[in-house]
Parts: structure tokens; sequence; C-alpha cells
């Protein structure tokens, strides 16, 4: 893995942040994190590749697509995404990880329409919590159980942790040779030519942290995810509501902007990001200034907007 992988782009461009409906101003959930130079589509409501073409993100670079639920204000724009994708020729493999349900969905849209596709597509269907259901040599991605009236997960997108980096002044030093390099980079002391044991810490230096993202989907207040996301460099929660409708939110199963503020102050998240606002709402300042009280480095989603999972 290359020492320099997590100084590259780990970025998150909204494309929807409304619940439930669209409005004038506000598509409903999707999402883009860029990684390396991969993109990763996280729900994908209605107007998806809509905003996919307006931000200037290229849809035929998406492998990996991540469906929280199946809340059509969270997967109704796919169809649509897939049927372009075979139109523009795409032949790349693509996959889905979703609930129980969505392949069938598919299917019988494809099959209604006569349509074969060029590429293959792969459902991977979740059903548990705490469940790894991606992994390259760079990030893995486990999903986060949910509390809402379907199955639901949330994914949490974890960069591995990077090789030590050498220290430049320490290969003249003791004549390090190359091929020793890299097991000193996974820890290993160096042993010189006269037989000296030197630390691998005197060495070395240790990489960056691993940078984290948490996408929440929609939830009741929860704490059965908490231990997995301590810490997370940004968290997304959904806040449908203003805290004086928590009633309603509980009724249905959503959260307001106190309890998202709340859960991120015991996670020790770094940032806050809250979304999926009630429709009902055309001025988000509130939200905002809620959640603040209780989780001072809170952002609002909005459309467009790109934000780097770790500044």
């Amino acid at each position: 893995m290359p020492e320099a992988a997590h100084n590259k782009p780990f970025r998150l461009t909204i494309l929807g942040s409304s619940a439930a409906t669209p409005t004038s101003l506000r598509h409903t959930t999707a999402q883009v994190l860029m990684h390396y130079n991969r993109l990763f589509l996280l729900d994908c409501a209605e107007g998806t590749q809509m905003q996919l073409r307006r931000l200037k993100l290229p849809m035929m670079r998406i492998a990996h697509i991540f469906i929280s639920h199946l809340h059509g204000d969270h997967y109704l724009g796919l169809p649509g995404l897939l049927f372009s994708m075979h139109l523009l020729g795409r032949t790349q493999d693509l996959h889905v990880y979703a609930p129980p349900g969505l392949s069938a969905i598919i299917d019988m849209q494809f099959s209604i329409s006569g349509m074969v596709p060029q590429y293959r597509t792969f459902f991977h269907e979740i059903r548990e919590g705490r469940q790894r259901v991606y992994q390259d040599d760079f990030l893995e991605v486990e999903t986060l159980a949910m509390d809402h009236r379907i199955p639901c997960y949330g994914f949490l997108f974890r960069e591995k942790p990077l090789l030590r980096n050498i220290r430049k002044e320490s290969i003249g030093k003791y004549r390090i040779p190359v091929g020793q390099m890299q097991d000193i980079k996974r820890g290993l002391d160096f042993v010189t030519r006269d037989g000296r044991r030197i630390p691998n810490q005197e060495i070395t230096l240790p990489p960056p942290a691993p940078r984290t993202y948490a996408f929440c989907s929609d939830t009741a207040y929860t704490e059965q995810f908490l231990d997995q996301v301590k810490g997370v460099d940004l968290l997304y929660h959904e806040a449908t509501f203003l805290q004086d409708m928590a009633e309603v939110a509980r009724e249905k199963k959503h959260a307001t902007t106190a309890e998202a503020a709340t859960l991120a102050r015991k996670a020790g998240a770094c940032r806050l990001m809250l979304g999926h606002y009630s429709a009902r709402y055309r001025d988000t300042g509130m939200f905002l200034k809620e959640a603040r009280e209780i989780f001072p480095d809170t952002i609002l989603a909005e459309e467009g907007m790109q934000v780097d999972v770790r500044p």
C-alpha cells in the first residue's frame, strides 16, 4: 500500500438531503464518497443521476453502491441509474449492497422492459449490523444496525492502517538494504551488519491515523452502534425533526437534532453532519442551532457540498 494513501482525497459529496419527498430546494438521500480514485454511492434516491451529472461526478466510475433500506426515498433512483449505465455502454461489474428484496425489484424492472445489461450486477444481501460487506487494499466497510420501521443499516467506512515510514536519515546511517525496508515498515527491528539491533521506533515514523466516515441512515435514537463509531472523523446522522417534535420522531422511528448531537458527543466524533430534513422545514437554520448547543462541531448537509472526511 502506498505510504501517501492517507494524503489522498477522502471526500463526501451530498446529492440529496431531504426526507421522504423531494422539495424545490432539496433532493432525497444520496451521497458520493470518494476515496483515493474510487467513487462509492451511498443510497440512490430519485434524481441521483441528474445530480451526478450536474455536479460532474462520473457515474460510470461507480462500482459499489450501498443502499441502507428499501424505503423509496433511498433507492428509487437505482433502476434509472442502472438503465443509464447500460445505455452508456457500461461493461464493468457493479456491486450493490442492500437488505433482501432489492435484487427482485431490479430483476422485475429488467424483465418487464426486456433489458439485458451488458454488465453484471452482483447483489450482496445485508442481514445484520456489524457485518463487513466490503474491503480492498485501502478500505473496509461494515454495517451499522439502525432502528427503523423496516430493516435498515448504516455504513462505516474505515481506512486500513498504513505501513510505518522509514526516516530518510536512518537509511544512510545504518545502511539499510532495500530488501529489508518492507519488513521495517511493517514494524520489525533492524539488525546491522555488526549485529546491533536498532529498535523500529528509532528508525521509523508512525503513519497517519486511519480516517473514518459513518453514514447513519434512517433511525430512531439508538446507541446499539455507538462502540463502532467511537472517535469517527465524520459522523453523518439523520435529523428529520427539530427537538420540539421528538414524540413524532419516536413514532416514525426517526431522530431529532438533539438526539443526533447527543450521539455524536457520546461517540467522541470529530464532526457531525445532519441531514434527511423533513420537507416541512424550508429553513434549516434551527437544525444547526439546536445541534450546536449539544455538539458544537456540527454542519448541515446541503445539495452539492463537498466535505473532506478529515480536514
